[in-house]
This record gives structure tokens, sequence and C-alpha cells, in this order.
């Protein structure tokens, strides 16, 4: 069984932070774009049409940074 490399664990480290970065970064710009609230909307008021988009507009997020690590 062969060690772990070092430079593998820094590289998924910092690949998975610039993927965190990336997805936020994702949530307020579409917070920016839409007209309302999303946050308020979802735990205020109860809307489970806004958590359900949200919730697909942040798994598309994930795989299209998940893509562009992995190459």
């Amino acid at each position: 069984m062969s060690e772990l490399n070092i430079n593998l664990i820094i590289n998924s480290i910092v690949f998975s932070i610039i993927g965190i970065v990336i997805m936020i970064l994702g949530y307020f710009l579409i917070e920016k774009i839409t007209p309302e609230n999303t946050w308020k909307q979802i735990v205020h008021e109860k809307n489970i049409a806004v958590a359900i988009v949200l919730g697909a507009f942040i798994i598309a997020i994930a795989m299209i940074v998940s893509a562009a690590i992995h190459g």
C-alpha cells in the first residue's frame, strides 16, 4: 500500500475551498439577480417552490464547479 502524498491532500483542500467560494459567490449573484430576497422567502414565508429552485441552482453550480476542477 502506498503512502499518501501530501501534495494530493493539499490539492484536494485547495480545490475544495475554491469550489465552496465559487458556490457562495454564485449564491450571492443569484440573490442580486432575483427581485425578492430568497432567504426571506424560504425561511419566513416558507415558500417551498423558491427553496426547490434555489436547491436546484446550488446543485447545478456544484456540478459545474466539480467538472471544472476535475477537468
